[in-house]
């Protein structure tokens, strides 16, 4: 059993993208980061778990491992579960849901598996199961070994609390954050997204560069653990800081609704003085004055069969008007496909990242500072 100032830290995201999240976790001071499947683990104690939830804009959850146990038969699963220390990390008065996953195992029924182990979290400690509740306990069973762990975000990472107006297939707030610092994006730079949606990469990019905790606005399923401290806990929330920047984040689209949209969530982000929202078509896309930075497009994919094609002219719009109007500037560019990417002319270097979005495999394309034009 890990004391509680040496916890095993799981921090999930999306696979594909564990190493962009790591940069994150280094970059923000975390102890000994490790890429695993699916993740990034770290050590800490518990502030560190509440400050993973707080600050960090690319983990979707932070799951804190218990223990772990062999168990062959769910007889035996249960017993072992009524004796595990779950007054350390639980309260009586709150209730608690189980999910359980099982792979290569005996034990192979997982709701069987969390059936008992609710079963034994209720005699051992008199807590309630209940399948709305916030706190959950995840138990991974592998090769008989079973791992039980303490999900402490309750709803996951991208509900920031503060976006209530989303466009259709939104894109998550943690995937935007990893893709924006995997294009290059630091927060010292502008930002142009000529199809923004909802506004999610525009209000992120303006929150990094403001240093906006990304959990400002939201509870978590920590703050009903036995482990949890109100003091330490608004003194980790009042010495965040923010930035003052000169910068500003440009969205358009040229659907008045996704406008609308934008401009509500931006400003319930506590972003609307640095960021602007238009109505226009990508043809009448130009650059804001001052520097270069950033141009980040997330376009329709066409995952039908036969969209595709009707999707060719827009993408070779895109990459004419910003080659030809974003000289010096960076480009990010989601896609599904490889030859709609193509399409754009867009001179994307090094191996695409691919993930998945909505449980569809895409890719983002990025390229370096574009060449100044003739007249540029």
């Amino acid at each position: 059993m890990t004391t509680d100032t040496d916890l095993e830290i799981f921090l999930a995201t999306v696979p594909g993208l564990e190493a962009v999240l790591r940069a994150e976790v280094a970059e923000k001071g975390f102890r000994k980061p490790t890429v695993t499947k699916g993740g990034v683990t770290i050590k800490g104690g518990w502030r560190e778990v509440w400050r993973a939830n707080l600050e960090l804009r690319g983990a979707s959850r932070v799951l804190v491992r218990l223990g772990s146990f062999k168990a062959i038969y769910l007889n035996e699963l249960e017993k072992l579960a009524r004796d595990f220390p779950w007054g350390k990390t639980l309260q009586r008065e709150m209730p608690v849901r189980v999910e359980a996953s099982c792979s290569k195992s005996r034990i192979y029924h997982s709701d069987a598996a969390a059936e008992r182990i609710g079963k034994a979290i209720t005699a051992s400690l008199g807590t309630p199961v209940d399948p709305e509740a916030d706190i959950c306990i995840k138990a991974r069973i592998v090769n008989d070994i079973c791992t039980l762990s303490v999900d402490t975000s309750g709803e996951a990472l991208h509900i920031r609390g503060h976006k209530e107006a989303v466009s259709k297939a939104p894109m998550r707030e943690t995937l935007a954050a990893l893709m924006l610092r995997h294009a290059g994006f630091n927060g010292k730079m502008p930002l142009v997204d000529p199809m923004c949606g909802s506004g999610t990469f525009v209000i992120e990019a303006a929150e990094i560069a403001m240093n906006l905790a990304p959990g400002r606005d939201r509870a978590f399923a920590f703050e009903q653990l036995q482990t949890f401290d109100a003091g330490t806990w608004e003194a980790l929330k009042k010495g965040q800081f923010q930035r003052e920047t000169t910068f500003r984040f440009h969205g358009s689209d040229r659907d008045e609704g996704a406008i609308r949209r934008s401009i509500a969530n931006a400003d319930r982000a506590g972003v609307a003085a640095i960021t602007s929202f238009t109505r226009q078509p990508i043809s009448d896309l130009t650059p804001p004055e001052g520097p270069a930075g950033l141009v980040f497009i997330n376009p329709p994919y066409g995952v039908r069969l036969g969209e595709e094609k009707k999707l060719l002219p827009l993408y070779q719009t895109l990459g004419r008007v910003v080659s030809e109007r974003f000289g010096g500037w960076r480009v990010g560019i989601v896609t599904g496909s490889d030859k709609l990417a193509r399409a754009t002319g867009l001179p994307f270097a090094g191996e695409p990242l691919a993930f998945s979005h909505g449980g569809i495999p895409v890719k983002l394309f990025t390229a370096a500072a574009l060449p100044l034009s003739n007249d540029g």
